[in-house]
């Protein structure tokens, strides 16, 4: 539950990240590269605005004005009926001509003109484009997060698997010596974990971590102090795996916990109705069963309390006078 909160909270800091990133970058900007990339899409190469009015990039605002009122017409819908999106480029080209037209825009788009449009264009830019939401943003946080943890597990399996080899060498190196030829029985060897000897504060050399092993053939046993003999072998080392990560294992103790809890409620249902029933002996009910299973010993004994019970209540007890 803290893990699932910690990713919320990322999630909240990510948009608001974006949110603050696509209020920081300037509309222009976007508006700027919504007008290059369509042009692109329309005209199949990337044309400038001053190319495709076929102007210079020096025009003056008359040559500018000119150069549109003579695209327009040219574009003009109701001269091109049936092209398809024309439209579209109709409404672009009077974009393009109010962004030359204003001194502000047209410093904005020459500034881009000189130096290219970049390829990332800005998370504010792409934020306003596809808004991702919350469940978007856990979505991919998830994942990365997911990601990332299975990479980890990668990367600490290959590192323990070096280690469980480099302990069986050692180990072998130990009991066989350096000819490294298989000896028969049992051989009991020290093992360095913890790298070679080194001094203390002290100045006095002190070996690593020394480690109990038995070496028998090919096999390598660790000797825990019990005196039991665990193989060590590569499949002592733990792999990566999906079902290991923090996602994952939520999900399925979540379900694993649904279930027992739905086990332990249908055992106390059936539970509740194989329990036996007691009647109480001042109902007809369970007057009649006495009778008809008390034995012939008792049947005079029952036989007043049955016929009080049938008469509607138990005999009551006789009172002395004073």
């Amino acid at each position: 539950m803290k893990l699932f909160t910690f990713i919320a909270f990322l999630a909240v800091l990510f948009i608001t990240h974006l949110n603050t990133r696509s209020h920081a970058d300037r509309k222009e900007d976007h508006e700027i590269f919504d007008l290059v990339t369509a042009l692109e899409a329309s005209e199949g190469v990337v044309p400038t605005f001053y190319s495709w009015l076929d102007v210079p990039s020096t025009a003056t605002l008359v040559q500018i004005n000119k150069a549109y009122r003579k695209k327009s017409i040219q574009l003009h819908p109701d001269k091109n009926p049936g092209v398809k999106d024309i439209h579209e480029t109709f409404a672009r080209l009077g974009v393009i001509a109010t962004i030359l037209k204003d001194t502000e825009g047209r410093k904005r788009y020459d500034f881009f003109y000189k130096n290219g449009v970049p390829k990332w264009r800005g998370s504010g830019y792409y934020y306003a484009r596809f808004r991702p939401g919350l469940g978007t943003v856990l979505v991919f946080l998830t994942i990365l997060t997911s990601g990332l943890q299975y990479l980890v597990q990668t990367l600490n399996y290959k590192r323990d698997l070096r280690r469980v080899e480099l302990a069986i060498r050692d180990a072998r190196l130990a009991a066989w010596g350096p000819k490294m030829e298989p000896l028969q029985g049992k051989r009991k060897v020290k093992v360095n974990l913890g790298g070679g000897p080194r001094q203390n504060e002290d100045g006095d050399v002190i070996a690593g971590k020394m480690l109990d092993m038995v070496v028998e053939q090919d096999n390598v046993f660790i000797l825990d102090p019990s005196g039991s003999l665990h193989l060590l072998d590569t499949s002592s080392a733990t792999p990566a795996a999906i079902s290991r990560t923090w996602f994952i294992e939520l999900l399925i103790s979540s379900i694993r916990k649904f279930r027992y809890s739905k086990e332990n409620f249908q055992q106390e249902v059936d539970n509740e109705q194989s329990a036996p029933t007691i009647d109480r002996p001042d109902s007809p009910a369970s007057g009649t069963a006495m009778h008809s299973g008390a034995s012939e010993g008792e049947e005079p004994r029952q036989a007043g309390y049955v016929a009080a019970v049938k008469a509607g209540g138990r005999r009551r007890k006789a009172t002395r006078k004073r």
